[in-house]
């Protein structure tokens, strides 16, 4: 896996809070209250005792907490949400984009006016998604959802 999504450090900041580094030196907070509230899987973290023993596993790519082997949570879902949480756009917006649009890479690369490369590594998550990327995810959605609209992905104005 990337250094991009290889976990090297994590630190239990209070409520539900981590601050997390990656082997890319990119550093970020998550807060993981409103994932704990909605997994039940996830309910032992509640307790600060559990939540404050993170361990990093699997080579960086897993964090565990000890005694618990269910709770388990993927590094780069940690780093997608932390982007998220800060405004950012994160590599999984454009997966679930690309799914909610049943697109294929090329045809989401021409929707959105970018080289195919170029999406991939935003996909991937090997580059960091520009606000602008994502801008444009929404905006073409809007422009879909127009009457008349072209079925080509093409704006539409309607007259």
């Amino acid at each position: 896996m990337s250094k991009h999504f290889t976990l090297r450090k994590v630190k239990v900041l209070d409520g539900l809070r981590l601050a997390l580094v990656y082997a890319d030196g990119e550093a970020f907070t998550v807060d993981l209250a409103s994932i704990v509230k909605r997994h039940k899987t996830l309910a032992p973290l509640r307790d600060a005792a559990v939540f404050s023993k993170p361990k990093i596993t699997d080579g960086g790519q897993t964090l565990t907490w000890a005694g618990h082997d269910a709770l388990q949570l993927a590094a780069d879902n940690l780093r997608a949400r932390a982007i998220e949480q800060a405004g950012g756009v994160s590599h999984e917006f454009i997966w679930h984009w690309m799914d909610k649009h049943q697109l294929t890479l090329d045809q989401a690369a021409k929707h959105l006016g970018l080289s195919r490369r170029m999406l991939a590594y935003y996909r991937s998550g090997e580059k960091p998604v520009p606000l602008t990327v994502g801008l444009a995810c929404l905006g073409w959605e809007m422009v879909q959802a127009q009457p008349g609209a072209a079925n080509d992905g093409l704006f539409a104005i309607a007259g």
